[in-house]
Order: C-alpha cells, then sequence, then structure tokens
C-alpha cells in the first residue's frame, strides 16, 4: 500500500494539540535566551505538523517539553524533517561517545542519543515524510549504531580491567559477536520494538595482560552484562533498547555467551523448529563483523537444508497453534501481530517457503519479509495477486502498529478501548473515524487469514470433515497389518486392485523392509500418515496396481528421508501429479525414485507443465549460479545436476500431458544442454585461468576465450531426447607453443587440452545428483586417438585431407553449441568449405551405402536382416525405428547424403543442421519432389516420437514389425530413387 493520506485533525482531539503547543510555549519560556522567539520563527507547515504529531504521541510531547532544546536543535538544524543515513546516523553517536568518562555517563549519552532519534523518526512517520521501510530501516540502524558502539567503548575498558582474550588455537585476541534476531536482524524494527540478541565468541582461551585471568567465556559475559545494561536499564533517562536474551541456547537458564564451537554443537543436535525459524533473520550488528561472517556461514546448515523440509510447515503450524491458545487464554483477540490475519501469519507464510526451499533456491535465503514476498512472486512460488494482497495487507498491519507504538513508546499490539486513542490510530492511518479504519484493518485481516490458511492449515481440514477425519483413514488398519488376510485382499479388491494379494504383498513387504524397520519414530509416524493418503490417491487411478508398483520403490527411497513424505502429505496436488506421471512413465518414477528432490517440481503445475523459452532457461540457471560461491565447486555442480532433472522432469512432463509435441520436446532438451554447457565452459575457463592464467592468441593478446564446444549428432541436430548423450568436439583458436601468463605457465596446446578434460570432468562426473551427461568425443578428428582438443588450423586440414566420408556426413548435423562468437564464426566457414567441395557423386553414393550397409548388419535386428527380409513386416518380429531398413538412420543418411551432394551448387542446404529443414531445403530448392520431402519429415516425427515414448516407458527403440509399413516402404522407395542400395 501507498503512505497513509495524512487528513485533517479531527475535532476530538483539536484541544490535545492546544494544550500541548500551550505546555510547549511555557516550557520555552522558562529558558533563557531566545528560544520562544525560535519556535514563533517556525514555518506554518512545521508548526501544523508539531500540532498533529503532539496531539497524538505522548511520547513527542514529554520530550519536547522535558528537553524544548532539542526539539528546537532538530528543527533549526534541518534534521527534524530530514532523511539520516546509516552511515550519518553512527558517525552523530561516535562523535557523541568520543570524549564519554564512565559507564553511567555512557548510558545517559545513549538515551539522548535515541531519545532525540526517536523523536526525529516519530516526527517523520506521522507526518508521512518516510515510509514504512525507511521508518524500520531507520530504528533498525539506530539499534545498530547504539548495540555497536557501545559494545566497542566498553571492550577496551573491560580488556583493561581483566586482561585481553585470547584465542587458545589461534593465539589472536578475541572480540564478541553481537547476532541480531526478528526484526532488528531483518532492519524491521517497530517504533517501539524490543531488541532480541545472541551473543557469542570466536575461540576458547584465556585472558593475558594482568594478574589474574579470566576464561574466555567468563570475560565475554561480564563484558555482555555490561552491554545489556547500557541498553537496557531505565534510568530518568529512559532506555536505550528492551534488551530480550532468550532466544540464546537454552533459553534463559543457558549461558549468556557461547563459543562458536559450542553454538554450533547446540544447534546441530538440540536445535529446535522454532529455532530455525528465528535464525532466518540473523545479522551480525555488533562486534567483530568477519567473525560474524563466519559464524553465520556455521549456522547456515541448521536454518537452511539442502533438501527440500516441509516439516517447517507442521513446527509452524505447531507454533501457531500456540500463539493461538495463548491469544485466547488472554484475550488477545484485539492484537494485531498475534491475532488471525496479524503480522505473524505473514512472516510464517514467507517463512514457511523460506524454512522449506530456501536450502536450494538461494534467492530465498534473504532477511526482510517485503523482499521475500516479492521473491515468493517472482519464482512462482505464490501468484503475483497472492503476494500483492499479502504485501499490502502487512504494510496496513505495520503501519497500524507504528500508530499504536508512536502513542506512548509503548511496545503494545493491542488496539486500544479508548475513543481517544481510537481517534488518533485512525487519525494516523488516514481515516476520518474509528469505524472507516477498523473495517479497512478487518478486511485485510480476513484476507490475510485466508492465505495463511491456505499455506499453513492442516491437509485433513482443507477438505471440510472434522478435524479427526483422516483422509485415506480407511486405508490406516490395512496397513498397519490391523486386519486379516482375507479382509485386506477384498478392501483392495473392492477398490479396484485387478491383484489384490499382489498388492497387499507389495505393501506388506514395504512394511517390514529394513528402511522401515530402521526408522526413528517421527520419521515412522510421517508414513504412517501418509500411506493411507497414498492408497486413497491410487484407487482413483485406472489401473492402480501399476501405480502402486512404481510409487512404492519411490516410497522406499524417501523413507529415511521423511521430510519428502511430509511435502506429499501437505500437498495433494503434488501427490496427485506424482502418480499421474508415475503411471504414465515408468521413466518418471524411477528418475524421482533416484533423486527425490524432483518431488519440488511437482509443487507447482503451472510450472510443471510449462517449461521456460531457450532465454529464459539460460537466465534462470545463470541467476541460480551466481548466488553460489566461485570457489564452491561441490555446490555449483549439484546446482547444475539439479537444475538438468528439474527441466528434463518437466519437459517429459508436458509431452505426458500432450502440452508439449515432440519438436518442441528435442528443442527444450537441446536448449537445456545448451544452457548447461555454457556455464560448465565458463565454470572450466575459470578454473583453469586461475590456475594456469590466461593463454594467448597468434598476435599475443590474451584469449577471451577463443574456445568452442561444437555438438554433433542429435545435439548438433537439435533432436535431443531423454536420456541422449552428448557428442561434442573441442576446438580452440589460440596458439599452441605461447605459454599462459600465470604462475604455474603453461603452453597453449596443454592449456585448452586441461580445459577440454575439465569440462568433460564437470559433465560426466557421478555426484549425489548423477551426472550430467554422458559425452562421447570420438568424432573429434583421428577419433579415440586423437587429440582431446584441436585448433582450427588442425582441424580444417583435418577435414580437408584426412576425414571420411562419414566423417563429412557427420559434419552436416555439427554445430557451435557455446563458446566464442568469432571462432564459431570461423567454425561454420571451414564446415561450409568442407562439406562444398566439389565430389564424385558415384564414389559417394557407393560410400554411403556401404557405410550404411555396415551400419546395418552390425545393429538392425538380424531376425529380419535389418528389416530387409520377408518376415519384416510380421507382427512377431521387432523393428528397430532407429538401424532397420527404412527406418530413422535411412532418412538421417538420405539428408546428408543430399547435402554433400549439392551443397555446393546449393550452399544454403547447409544453413541448418537438423533434417527436417533441410529437407526443407532440398523441397525448396527443387532436389526433391515436395510430397518426399513432406512425407519424410512426417515418417521421420512419427519415428522419433515412438521412439520418446519408448524411453519414457523404458523401452529399447523397437516396436512390433507390423508397425509402420507404408512409412518403411515410402523411406525405401525413396532411398533407391536417389541411387542409394
Amino acid at each position: 500500500m501507498s503512505l497513509p493520506v495524512l487528513v485533517s485533525l479531527p475535532v476530538s482531539l483539536a484541544p490535545l494539540a492546544s494544550r500541548a503547543e500551550q505546555a510547549l510555549r511555557a516550557a520555552l519560556g522558562d529558558l533563557e535566551g531566545d528560544a520562544r522567539a525560535r519556535f514563533e520563527a517556525w514555518p506554518q507547515a512545521r508548526r501544523d505538523a508539531w500540532n498533529r504529531v503532539a496531539a497524538v504521541s505522548d511520547f513527542v510531547l514529554q520530550q519536547a517539553l522535558r528537553d524544548p532544546c532539542m526539539l528546537l536543535e532538530l528543527a533549526d538544524s534541518g534534521e527534524l524533517e530530514a532523511s539520516l543515513g546509516v552511515d550519518e546516523l553512527r558517525g552523530q553517536l561516535a562523535q557523541l561517545l568520543a570524549d564519554c568518562e564512565d559507564e553511567d555517563d555512557l548510558g545517559r549519552r545513549l538515551r539522548r542519543f535515541r531519545n532525540r532519534q526517536q523523536l526525529r523518526i516519530i516526527w517523520r512517520d506521522i507526518g508521512r515524510q518516510a515510509d514504512l521501510v525507511e521508518t524500520c530501516r531507520d530504528l533498525s540502524a539506530l539499534a545498530d549504531a547504539c548495540i555497536d558502539l557501545a559494545y566497542h567503548w566498553l571492550y577496551p575498558r573491560h580488556c583493561a580491567q581483566f586482561g585481553t582474550p585470547i584465542g587458545r588455537r589461534s593465539g589472536q585476541a578475541q572480540h564478541m559477536v553481537v547476532l541480531g534476531m526478528g526484526k532488528l536482524g531483518a532492519f524491521e524494527l517497530n517504533l517501539s520494538s524490543d531488541i532480541d540478541l545472541i551473543f557469542g565468541y570466536p575461540e576458547g582461551g584465556e585472558t593475558e595482560g594482568v594478574k589474574r585471568s579470566l576464561d574466555n567465556q567468563e570475560f565475554f559475559i561480564r563484558l555482555g552484562q555490561r552491554l545489556i545494561k547500557a541498553l537496557d536499564a531505565i534510568t530518568v533517562e529512559g532506555f536505550v533498547f528492551r534488551t530480550d536474551m532468550r532466544l540464546r541456547p537454552y533459553g534463559s537458564s543457558g549461558a549468556l555467551v557461547f563459543s562458536f564451537n559450542a553454538l554450533e554443537q547446540y544447534y546441530q543436535d538440540q536445535g529446535r523448529d522454532w529455532e530455525r525459524y528465528a535464525m532466518i533473520k540473523a545479522r551480525v550488528v555488533g562486534g567483530d563483523p568477519l567473525a560474524g561472517a563466519q559464524l553465520l556461514e556455521m549456522l547456515r546448515p541448521f536454518v537452511y537444508r539442502r533438501y527440500l523440509d516441509f516439516s517447517a510447515i507442521e513446527a509452524l503450524r505447531s507454533m501457531k497453534q500456540l500463539i493461538q491458545q495463548e491469544v485466547r487464554r488472554k484475550g488477545m483477540a484485539d492484537n494485531i501481530k498475534l491475532g488471525a490475519g496479524g503480522i505473524r501469519e505473514v512472516e510464517f507464510i514467507a517463512q514457511a517457503f523460506q524454512l522449506i526451499h530456501g536450502g536450494r533456491d538461494l534467492s530465498l535465503q534473504q532477511r526482510p519479509l517485503l523482499k521475500v514476498l516479492a521473491t515468493l512472486a517472482g519464482q512462482g512460488y505464490l501468484p503475483a495477486p497472492v503476494v500483492e494482497e499479502l504485501r499490502e495487507g502487512y504494510e496496513f498491519l505495520r503501519y497500524t502498529e507504528h500508530a499504536l507504538q508512536a502513542i506512548d513508546d509503548r511496545q503494545t499490539q493491542m488496539l486500544p478501548d479508548s475513543d481517544q486513542d481510537r481517534a488518533r490510530v485512525a487519525f494516523m492511518l488516514g481515516f476520518d473515524s474509528w469505524e472507516a479504519f477498523h473495517e479497512r484493518l478487518m478486511h485485510w485481516r480476513e484476507r490475510v487469514d485466508w492465505h495463511f490458511r491456505q499455506v499453513i492449515a492442516d491437509p485433513d481440514e482443507d477438505q471440510g470433515g472434522e478435524p479427526d477425519e483422516v483422509i485415506g483413514g480407511e486405508w490406516l488398519p490395512l496397513w498397519e497389518d490391523a486386519q486379516d488376510e482375507e479382509a485386506a485382499c477384498r478392501q483392495l479388491a473392492e477398490a479396484g486392485f485387478a491383484d489384490a494379494a499382489q498388492a497387499r504383498q507389495r505393501l506388506a513387504g514395504l512394511r517390514n523392509g529394513n528402511q522401515v524397520r530402521a526408522m526413528q519414530r517421527l520419521g515412522r509416524e510421517r508414513l504412517d500418515a501418509f500411506i493411507p493418503r497414498l492408497l486413497a490417491q491410487t484407487v482413483e487411478h485406472d489401473d492402480p496396481d501399476l501405480v502402486l508398483e512404481r510409487v512404492l520403490p519411490l516410497v522406499e527411497a524417501v523413507a529415511r528421508r521423511s521430510a519428502y513424505l511430509v511435502l506429499l502429505t501437505e500437498n495433494p496436488g503434488a501427490l496427485q501429479r506424482l502418480l499421474s506421471l508415475c503411471a504414465a512413465s515408468p521413466w518418471i518414477a524411477e528418475q524421482i525414485a533416484r533423486f527425490p528432490l524432483l518431488l519440488d517440481e511437482l509443487l507447482n503445475e503451472g510450472r510443471l507443465f510449462k517449461p521456460p523459452q531457450a532465454p529464459e532457461l539460460a537466465a534462470e540457471l545463470r541467476e541460480r549460479l551466481t548466488r553460489i560461491p566461485e570457489d564452491d565447486l561441490e555446490q555449483q555442480m549439484e546446482a547444475l545436476r539439479h537444475f538438468k532433472l528439474a527441466h528434463g522432469l518437466r519437459v517429459a512432463a508436458s509431452e505426458i500431458a500432450g502440452t508439449l509435441p515432440l519438436m518442441k520436446v528435442s528443442d527444450y532438451l537441446t536448449w537445456l544442454a545448451e544452457a548447461i554447457l555454457e556455464q560448465v565452459l565458463a565454470l572450466a575457463w575459470r578454473q583453469c585461468v586461475a590456475k594456469y592464467g590466461t593463454p594467448r592468441r597468434a598476435d599475443g593478446s590474451a584469449c577471451d576465450p577463443d574456445f568452442i564446444i561444437v555438438g554433433y549428432g542429435k545435439v548438433g541436430g537439435i533432436e535431443l531426447g531423454h536420456g541422449s548423450d552428448l557428442d561434442l568436439v573441442f576446438i580452440h583458436d589460440g596458439d599452441p607453443q605461447a605459454e599462459t601468463d600465470g604462475a604455474k605457465a603453461i603452453d597453449g596446446a596443454q592449456f585448452f587440452t586441461r580445459l577440454g578434460q575439465r569440462i568433460i570432468h564437470l559433465l560426466t562426473a557421478q555426484t549425489n545428483s548423477g551426472q550430467l551427461y554422458e559425452v562421447d568425443m570420438r568424432l573429434r578428428p583421428s577419433g579415440a586417438s586423437g587429440l582431446l582438443v584441436s585448433s582450427l588450423g588442425a582441424f580444417q586440414r583435418y577435414q580437408q585431407n584426412e576425414a571420411w566420408t562419414w566423417e563429412h556426413q557427420a559434419l552436416v548435423r555439427a554445430r557451435v553449441l557455446v563458446g566464442c562468437p568469432r571462432v564459431g564464426k570461423a567454425f561454420e566457414a571451414v564446415r561450409a568449405e568442407v562439406l562444398g567441395a566439389e565430389r564424385d557423386l558415384d564414389r559417394l553414393r557407393t560410400e554411403v551405402s556401404e557405410m550404411r550397409a555396415k551400419m546395418r548388419d552390425n545393429l538392425g535386428t538380424s531376425a529380419t536382416a535389418a528389416g530387409t527380409a520377408a518376415n519384416a513386416f510380421e507382427a512377431a518380429v521387432p523393428f528397430d525405428l532407429k538401424q532397420d531398413a527404412g527406418g530413422i538412420v535411412d532418412i538421417e543418411f538420405m539428408v546428408q547424403y543430399a547435402a554433400l551432394a549439392w551443397s555446393r551448387e546449393y550452399p544454403e542446404l547447409l544453413e541448418f543442421t537438423d533434417n527436417i529443414r533441410i529437407l526443407e531445403g532440398l523441397e525448396r530448392v527443387g532436389l526433391l519432389p515436395g510430397e518426399d520431402a513432406m512425407l519424410l519429415q512426417e515418417v521421420y516425427k512419427a519415428y522419433r516420437s515412438a521412439a520418446h515414448r519408448q524411453a519414457l516407458q523404458k523401452q529399447p527403440g523397437v516396436v512390433s514389425g507390423d508397425q509402420f509399413h507404408a512409412e518403411r516402404r515410402s523411406v525405401l522407395r525413396i532411398w533407391q530413387a536417389l541411387g542409394l542400395s
């Protein structure tokens, strides 16, 4: 929402403004000098602002009356209406503390500074000179400055008294780290927030420099106590910030300060769900910032799990239930933070997604709630209209919270019951009456609560049943083996299982298997909650036997990582999509069982069945990798693999659902490979340059990178399928003899060879998420015996002087996938020159025919002489879609023959590398009748579509011999018409 509008001061508040002005005039009159004249000289706009602020904020009035000079100084300097930057605020306080004498003086100066800034911030907030984000930032920056500068004032004096703490391992002086939690950590402090802090220090050891040393922990405990006193103690000047230390390990019963190791051990072994929730917003606000960054990095795995963690929803739901009980017990329905539809519910929504997905989606690892909400919309976790409503509702609630607290600098979120304070709140929110304000407030609370229930609510309650009516509850006795075999089989048969005994046996095998028997209590409870839901949805399918057979291996695979079971329990739609995909494709079922992280993709139906276009695909991968430190190779490799798996699943799901036709499937899979290769090349280049330095061109300039990856075969022809390997050739245009410019210099030939080796390693290395691609390099010059990486000149010489005809056939489908554009253009010129060379057509036909005959002999169906025998069209014998006569390779060889035979005369035939568009070109230049060209295109697509279906069914590319009769005969007819035999 925009800033609340300024409305006229209501009649009911006018007497408060009048009395405030009279009181201020009286206070100024008691001062010596020209104080009153300075006030009288205020412009009318500031006088009006004073009337508004003093009428609604008792705190501002009290501070002004206590120290009228402070108000005049703020006004005369222009600071009263000014926005102060973080550094400016800190600089003012540092200057104020420069000559501070003792701790009592420190406390006085901190409090006066805080009251001065609090007055300024409230003035600007009520006067609409600062929006919500700026007000919260100012308050948080004020807290940061007070905490850190107070600490750095106390530390040297504490060391003088007790010695300097020295780390036992490092031998270095130790500083404390102050973590700001909650709203302070997220730069979201409200007008009267307390501050939640946690203290830590890097290493154990003892103090040095005094007669009687102290243990480091005892040193920092005493220092922490002094810091808390400086901030929290209430004096005649008030307080700086109420300080709450209960979020530390073991709460109020725990030590005030812990070493980093102790903190890490605690959170690893004993950290609870609510502590993960709290730690999301942790930020270093005082002490040693470098050590603090190290501490936060140590604690990151506790907060953000590497896997999808839907158990976070259970934890948040439990926390919300406890809060609701407390709200009911204490009659706090009017609490705009904790009540239904309050601030906490918006925070829970955002943090649920952060805890669930933040381990893998680094964009969610941020603190400010409004930025998290924007990310949820941008990354597709929530629809943009939902996020917009949550944002507007949250801002309205926070503005209301500020209005409540501006009245008396009191930490409250309760709606007032006095008419005067109600009028004040309505005025500050821009409403003419309490009734109008309250109506709008309840609108936003209802919307927030509705969205909260969509995200956090128990799925059993979503069904509209009784709270104790569990989805699929009728299947629980069968799963728990609480009924005899006959009753169990009867229930399964009546539900639609064709082989009830087999289904019961499968369930018993899971229940009694090693994985389930080894589960801990919580995991077993989650499994027991999930299986009835699974069976309830399984019986909705036409073939429940098949669904159960394919899904149970996945359940067994994730049994020990029960957070995945929670994901499916919490998301009935995701479970429904899982069962549908597994029923349609055993390949998908196996992929998800091997890589359960793919379950994440099932959560968003719109995203699952709508893969992005090539530019968005590449941009998404670049964005993911930029969030990972460059030196974290393991995480980069995992991110690449997860990206490939996730988008591969989306393509397969779209193909099964019919939202993506065959040609688009191959396009997407090829784009995916290109996006990955682009990042793999960049990653390998950075690593090699960091190790060896940059290679040189022949003219002595630096390569950047003067290297290309050329794709052959399916990836070159934009025809990748599920599980296809990559046929690659690496080419460089650097100086092979010139040395790199690094400390470990090597010549250019060695550099590019090692770059190629690095690329292959990144693509093929097995990690927890498998490998990216199988890579075949045998199409490079001289095959397996040749150099891994060729120079452009060597590649050209080989193609012109040594390459076989079949290698030129392969070159027809070759294209630059990624790398240096200049070298890419040079490669295209070489390719055009080689393929466009003058040829003896009789010899060419003979060589192409002989190569095809060898392939049929070695790879075709032996029982039918590769589809040429009389029995080739019988149902009992198989037809190999790729290798048998009339199949895919015959079409490919005809296209390659035509390109080699006629591209000298018609160079436009070399424009494309895919068979479909080359066939279009042959028709366009009149080398192939239109009906034949179209026929070959349609047959080629039909064959490839069948091969894709077979792949998704985990079957080889072979169908029964009674299929594709007309297509096979037509292909052979055109083959012979071209003079091939």
